[in-house]
């Protein structure tokens, strides 16, 4: 039985703003206060983790000790299955230091070459976890095809390289909404909610 959260505030450890107000607007219909990491200052973590779970619960755990609040925390990648899982977990230091995934939509690119195999999967790791150091940890994965060239300015990440199954545009044309109710991220919450959240 997960633990219920009965707090009025939380943190996303998180310093990515795209990251931050997609989560924000999944959390808002609870009424919950919403930190972020970066709003409070909070130092990033390493992220020395062999998966997405662990990561994330790498950085929920250093919020919550810094914080002193119950802190949530995303890991979440671009599984390319013709590149054995790459980048996976990291996918963001594709991006290289200067978080231009541009150049990481590219390398995946020409990393598959010729490759017929052009299947892929978003992962989210969810992580929560108290000051007192109880974690519940949740995963979602959202199954698609890699397009070239990227198409679309919405989203943020991987999403213009990234056509769902089932749709015609990819994740960057989509409206942020319809992505919302469809993406890794939405289903990871949705277990999540539905252990911690919904009574």
């Amino acid at each position: 039985m997960a633990r219920k959260f009965t707090e009025s505030k939380l943190v996303l450890a998180s310093h990515n703003p795209g990251k931050v107000a997609e989560i924000a607007e999944l959390l808002a219909p609870l009424g919950i206060e919403v930190l972020s990491a970066g709003d409070l200052g909070l130092d990033e973590p390493i992220e020395d983790g062999a998966t997405f779970i662990a990561n994330a619960d790498i950085k929920s755990r250093a919020a919550a000790q810094a914080s002193g609040l119950p802190a949530l925390a995303d890991d979440s990648g671009l599984a390319v299955h013709a590149l054995d899982g790459d980048p996976g977990i990291y996918s963001a230091r594709w991006a290289g230091p200067d978080k231009d995934f541009t150049l990481a939509m590219g390398k995946v690119n020409a990393a598959l070459d010729d490759s017929s195999d052009r299947s892929a999967h978003f992962v989210c790791a969810l992580s929560l976890c108290w000051p007192d150091g109880h974690t519940e940890t949740f995963e979602g994965h959202f199954h698609g095809y890699l397009v070239w060239p990227p198409r679309g300015d919405n989203g943020f990440g991987y999403d213009p390289l990234f056509q769902p199954e089932h749709h015609k545009e990819t994740c960057g044309e989509m409206d942020p909404a319809q992505k919302h109710q469809i993406s890794h991220r939405a289903i990871a919450f949705e277990k999540l909610l539905a252990a911690c959240f919904i009574k």
